[in-house]
């Protein structure tokens, strides 16, 4: 394993100290229990977000606490879901008054944990689970589809909706129309390795990929040999229209994400040719998105994400922010 460490239980802290170092102007890392918050105190009046998960998924989540985003972010360890006391202590440091907002990505420990800080949280709040990945119904760690990529889309457009003053049953209805628009499917062609394990996740061929991998390395749809580029758009785009039930003269939001050991070069070329089934499909490509939003470690491959788009949804997207991750329009 060659990864940039000093000691492997000190990664979290170390990263998130880097993080905090980098960005004192946008956010502030908080340790035990730790979470990241946006710089300044609590925007009043104003439903508060938070998300969170385990590590290893960077820039997901902190990356995107700022100004039109979330106002807090809960990293566990790596691929390990944070606990109650971090969420509570999270959303005790944003509430603003107006409640608080917590987005979900399904995963079982992540749905547990956050449920029990909803519980143990004395203000009005609200959940939304995330499950935009229609690789596989059920995986490990979940129950149903997987929160994966589609999870940046949704923290976008509810921030922009938060920001301009939204409250907080519109905030969580926005939050659930927007996941129930997006589909997102992953490849993998090579495995990620988790710094505790110090071996890979998957163990794949030189001539393998891995089709409908999670964020987490866990098994796809299948293990197949190394296709075509426009091979591999085709299957996931198919599958995601399918899953969404898309048609002609939808418009939509193209995202190709990458796991993190992929070049941009790559990354655009798999958007080329997913673009181009796009147009083949009848769909209009009116929002687009290339990059690293929601990784797994450096594990090289991508997904690619649609989100069926209407005008207020484009409206919002299109509002400005400003994190560490994510800014335009600032």
């Amino acid at each position: 394993m060659k990864k940039f460490v000093n000691k492997v239980e000190d990664i979290l802290a170390e990263s998130l100290r880097g993080f905090g170092a980098a960005h004192p102007d946008l956010v502030k890392t908080h340790f035990s229990p730790t979470f990241v918050t946006r710089a300044g105190e609590p925007v009043k009046g104003k439903v508060a977000l938070i998300s969170g998960g385990g590590s290893g998924h960077e820039p997901l989540h902190t990356g995107f606490v700022g100004r039109g985003m979330l106002d807090a972010a809960c990293p566990g360890e790596v691929f390990t879901s944070p606990t109650p006391d971090q969420m509570l202590a999270a959303a005790e440091a944003v509430d603003g008054g107006a409640g608080v907002l917590f987005i979900v990505k399904n995963y079982s420990g992540d749905v547990m944990n956050f449920e029990m800080a909803t519980e143990m949280f004395a203000g009005e709040n609200a959940s939304v689970i995330t499950n935009d990945d229609v690789a596989v119904e059920d995986s490990t760690y979940t129950t149903g589809r997987r929160g994966v990529a589609g999870t940046m889309i949704v923290e976008k457009i509810v921030g922009a909706a938060a920001e301009a003053g939204a409250d907080l049953a519109a905030c969580t209805a926005l939050a659930e129309r927007v996941n129930k628009a997006a589909g997102s499917m992953g490849v993998a062609l090579t495995s990620c390795t988790v710094p505790a394990a110090g071996t890979p996740t998957l163990d794949i061929g030189e001539d393998e990929m891995e089709m409908g991998v999670g964020i987490h390395g866990e098994p796809g749809r299948r293990r197949v040999k190394l296709a075509t580029a426009d091979a591999i758009a085709e299957e996931t785009i198919g599958a995601i229209t399918a899953g969404l039930g898309l048609k002609s003269g939808d418009r939509v939001l193209l995202m190709v994400n990458g796991f993190g050991g992929t070049p941009l070069m790559e990354l655009y070329l798999m958007y080329d040719a997913a673009a181009r089934l796009c147009a083949g499909k009848g769909l209009k490509i009116a929002r687009s998105m290339v990059g690293n939003f929601t990784t797994s470690l450096e594990m090289a491959g991508c997904s690619i994400t649609l989100v069926a788009l209407d005008d207020e949804m484009i409206e919002l997207w299109d509002v400005p922010v400003h994190t560490a991750a994510l800014r335009w329009g600032c």
